[in-house]
């Protein structure tokens, strides 16, 4: 049984959770705030100093250490509203009743409070129990490792300390939170080591870690090698957070075929295991440095998230898998109590549907990145396109991760690199055929800049100067948001996610499952159709690799659907339907492949 909620809000683009937790924090409901705009959020800072008449000094971008020290105050701001805020709950006998209505009824919190006013009724005592007994949501916080872009000043190189991403861990490190740093996109182990430079990422002898470590991973493998990388310095990992490779929103990572079952039941098997195996190395770790060594295990939390959207696959999560904690990124889009959509996207993203929303290529990072047709930032681009214009002004940076010629970093997106392309590309106009031409024009002018377009949201909704970002917005759903068509209050989403209440209105939703199958099966046959152009050995092999994983994971779901007897028993046939198309599918697959490799044999 839970203290509080099962589910969390993950991370969500750069501005649409940047304040959530000061909305939602005070109902005992865990966020995450993307921290590696500190220009957005010094502006952020400026403005609820204001709205909350709390002294406000300037940190200057030409001030020693800006970055850092933007991040540490504004995220010592946050935790201060949020404490206000949970304060103004308990003083309200209205607050605490919406408070304890959005629990799970399965929720330990929930039972103490009616064990105890069946016996209290005196106020002052109550106020007393819920001061000692409600917590607040924690404040957590993410950096995308791979955003670790060297800095300068007067084109003189600054240590590595003051590259963006270290100098975002170093703000979180400084601040007044409790709470955890979510770590995404993969492994950086110059930015993993520099956590060895701050205490409170290590335990004490009860084991208590003020800073955790959460780790974003896509497979049981990965898990391992970071968790142990990270132990010899002494850092332990509290929880790993699986996300789906394609059935999310921002940034997708697909995997090689693994599908999200039987990586969540690879966890499942072998979480001990994993304790066990980075505890042997985390301990003499930690004696070998001089730290504390906590007398006893550490606990561990394996959470999931991506494309869940019924009570009945949180509580299968939850039930079978035994996670800690289930996700709800994309349908929170659609609750302004919690996140930030101008109301002109929150429009279009009540009217999407399946057929608005694809996998992109208009990241920087050249990582596939879930979007919507016709957003408007998409609309000023192309706008600033036709006008002759490619490429948007790159004021902030954050994504110019490309070597130049300068020896320094660019952005893909921005109008310098853009211009100085697309005359290399004129260049060869005559001398490439005109579908590798065109290939080449919409790769390069796909991407947006998604620094400023991540970021517009809040400001609209705020009211705040947009001189240098300009009105237009990006947005980053993930597929699930097709069967989410109206917008909705806190606790009407409270009670969907626990089966109180549906705010589905579609009834053709497919499992979350069945619909990141259908997603890898679209991802395979797009980038086998694509590879057919200049197909290699090389391109053999992963294909070959990421059938049999598909093949492997359909064959899972396959068994445990036949073998369930509770979960899912309304829909279980139709399910096990679509799995038998995705069998007969990835047979067809199989030939074509087949079929390839004769005709490079024969060649």
């Amino acid at each position: 049984m839970s203290k509080a909620h099962t589910f969390h809000t993950p991370v969500m683009g750069i501005a649409f959770t940047v304040d959530t937790a000061v909305k939602i924090a005070k109902y005992g409901m865990n966020s995450v705030i993307f921290i590696s705009d500190d220009v957005l959020l010094e502006k952020l800072r400026k403005m609820y100093s204001s709205k909350f008449s709390l002294p406000y000094t300037e940190i200057s971008e030409k001030d020693e250490d800006s970055r850092a020290n933007r991040i540490t105050a504004y995220l010592n701001l946050v935790k201060k509203l949020a404490e206000r805020k949970l304060d103004e709950v308990i003083a309200s006998s209205k607050e605490v009743t919406k408070y304890f209505s959005m629990l799970p009824d399965t929720a330990s919190l929930k039972q103490d409070f009616i064990d105890f006013t069946d016996k209290i009724t005196d106020t002052t005592e109550i106020k007393k129990w819920l001061k000692e007994n409600l917590e607040m949501g924690d404040i957590n916080v993410n950096i995308m490792t791979k955003l670790d872009k060297d800095n300068y000043v007067k084109n003189e190189k600054l240590p590595v300390e003051y590259n963006d991403a270290h100098a975002a861990l170093r703000g979180f490190a400084n601040s007044d939170l409790a709470s955890s740093m979510v770590f995404s996109a993969g492994m950086n182990p110059r930015l993993f080591s520099y956590i060895e430079n701050f205490p409170d990422f290590f335990p004490d002898e009860k084991g208590y870690i003020k800073k955790k470590i959460i780790l974003k991973v896509s497979d049981y493998r990965s898990a391992l090698i970071q968790g142990k990388f990270l132990a010899k310095k002494g850092v332990w990992v509290s929880e790993y957070r699986i996300e789906s490779g394609l059935n999310c929103g921002g940034h997708a990572f697909a995997t090689d075929g693994f599908l999200m079952g039987p990586i969540l039941e690879e966890f499942k098997n072998n979480k001990e295991n994993l304790i066990t195996s980075v505890m042997e190395i985390l301990l003499p770790a930690l004696e070998q440095s001089g730290r504390t060594v906590p007398k006893e295990k550490l606990p561990l939390k394996i959470t999931a998230q991506g494309g869940v959207g019924t009570s009945e696959e949180h509580n299968f999560l939850l039930d079978y898998y035994k996670v800690d904690s289930v996700g709800w990124g994309t349908p929170f889009l659609l609750v302004p109590e919690a996140t930030n959509v101008d109301d002109a996207t929150l429009k279009q993203l009540v009217a999407s549907r399946e057929k608005d929303l694809f996998l992109s290529d208009a990241s920087p990072l050249g990582i596939p990145f879930n979007n919507i047709r016709n957003s408007s930032k998409h609309q000023e681009k192309e706008a600033a396109l036709a006008a002759g214009k490619p490429g948007s002004p790159c004021p902030k940076k954050f994504l110019a991760l490309t070597s130049a010629d300068d020896g320094k970093t660019i952005c893909t997106a921005s109008r310098k690199y853009q211009n100085a392309k697309m005359k290399e590309l004129d260049a060869q106009k005559n001398t490439i055929s005109e579908a590798e031409y065109t290939k080449k024009y919409n790769d390069l002018t796909a991407k947006e800049c998604l620094c400023i377009g991540l970021s517009t949201s809040v400001m609209h909704l705020n009211d705040m100067d947009r001189k240098v970002e300009g009105d237009a917005v990006s947005i980053c759903p993930g597929p699930n948001l097709a069967y989410f068509t109206k917008t909705v209050f806190l606790q009407e989403m409270a009670g969907h996610i626990y089966g109180k209440n549906n705010i589905m209105e579609r009834t053709d939703r497919p499992n979350f499952f069945v619909k990141e199958l259908e997603l890898y099966l679209d991802y395979l046959q797009n980038k086998l159709t694509e590879s057919k152009v200049d197909w290699n050995k090389k391109q053999e092999r992963y294909f070959g690799k990421f059938v049999k994983n598909m093949e492997a994971g359909v064959a899972y779901y396959n068994q445990l659907f036949s073998e369930m007897s509770t979960a899912f028993r309304i829909s279980k046939n139709a399910i096990l339907k679509e799995f038998k198309k995705a069998e007969e599918t990835l047979s067809l697959i199989q030939q074509e492949l087949q079929t390839l490799k004769e005709e490079q044999l024969m060649a």
